[in-house]
């Protein structure tokens, strides 16, 4: 659906329009696009990966990934992330996954500790890219 303004578009692909969740996937808004915060949940369920912090990790990062080739773009379009951890004690192992994703430039980025996620999840992810 496209709102009033020509500059803003709301973006949700097919399979994460079946969720039926309260918000878009994504919003792009000129040439940057606002990624909703992505869970470790396995892909069309809402379910969290199992096997702990890495495996929610990398569950995490692939659920980017599929956000951003539903929309023509790739992990290199990314310029922020924010990320959000239950427990700061598993930053690092975050940190090691997280890593395994970009390639060249990091992104900007945030992390910080909550008392609480959707799912009961260890970490939400959220990203901007940007369209050159």
């Amino acid at each position: 659906m496209t709102h009033p303004s020509s500059q803003v578009e709301f973006l949700n692909s097919p399979a994460y329009a079946r969720l039926g969740l309260p918000f878009s996937e994504a919003v792009r808004v000129g040439n940057t696009v606002y990624l909703s915060g992505q869970l470790g949940n396995v892909p069309g369920k809402l379910e969290l990966a199992s096997g702990g912090i890495k495996a929610e990790a990398r569950q995490t990062m692939e659920n980017i990934k599929t956000t951003l080739a539903a929309h023509g773009l790739t992990m290199g379009h990314i310029v922020k992330c924010t990320v959000m951890l239950a427990d700061m004690a598993e930053w690092g192992a975050f940190n090691e996954v997280y890593r395994s994703y970009f390639t060249g430039n990091m992104p900007a980025r945030s992390a910080f500790g909550c008392s609480g996620l959707a799912l009961g999840g260890r970490l939400e992810v959220e990203c901007i890219a940007v369209i050159n």
